[in-house]
Formats: C-alpha cells, sequence, structure tokens
C-alpha cells in the first residue's frame, strides 16, 4: 500500500512539473472528488435545518436526510458541490440565483 501510495504522489508531481513548465495544461487532469462528505457538519455549519439547506441548494430534503443519516450516500457530482458550499456558500448562491 505505501509503495502505490508513494507510486501515486511521484506521477503527482511528475504532472505538476509538466504543467509549471508549461509542457501540459492543467485542464488535462482529471478532478478528484473528496470519497465522504460530512452533509451535517456543513448544513450545521450555515445554520440551515435540512430543508432550508434543500431549499436553498437544490437538493431534495429527503436526500439530505438520507444523506445526514449514513441510509445513503450522495453521488459524486452531489459530494463535489457539497464541497464547494462548505467553502464557498455565497458563490453557489450567487450561482444558483443567477440561473
Amino acid at each position: 500500500m505505501a509503495n502505490k501510495n508513494f507510486e501515486r504522489i511521484m506521477e503527482g508531481l511528475g504532472e505538476a512539473l509538466e504543467v509549471a513548465e508549461g509542457r501540459a495544461k492543467p485542464d488535462s487532469f482529471r478532478v478528484h472528488v473528496p470519497a465522504e462528505v460530512d452533509v451535517r457538519a456543513v448544513r450545521k455549519q450555515l445554520g440551515l435545518s435540512q430543508s432550508q439547506f434543500a431549499a436553498r441548494f437544490g437538493f431534495s430534503t429527503s436526500a439530505v436526510a438520507d444523506w445526514e443519516q449514513g441510509r445513503r450516500r450522495p453521488e459524486a457530482a452531489a459530494r463535489t458541490l457539497l464541497m464547494v458550499i462548505a467553502r464557498e456558500p455565497e458563490a453557489v448562491e450567487r450561482a444558483l440565483s443567477a440561473a
């Protein structure tokens, strides 16, 4: 396991060097989606109820409840959005209100 992790780190460093030297474009690399997101913590950080959180960011209330209770896991796109909400909730709100 440690050897595989080392190989992944070295591969990432090689890719970063290629971008830094102009031999590759940064958009040619894959985005790494978080494996887990603490939905309850994100919601509580904003001081919202489950229904308020769901309505504000376009989720169903039942999905938010299921994620928080561990009955379901957010899909990759939802995990990505949840991480952006955790870091920049105002940006997400602006983007969604402009749609």
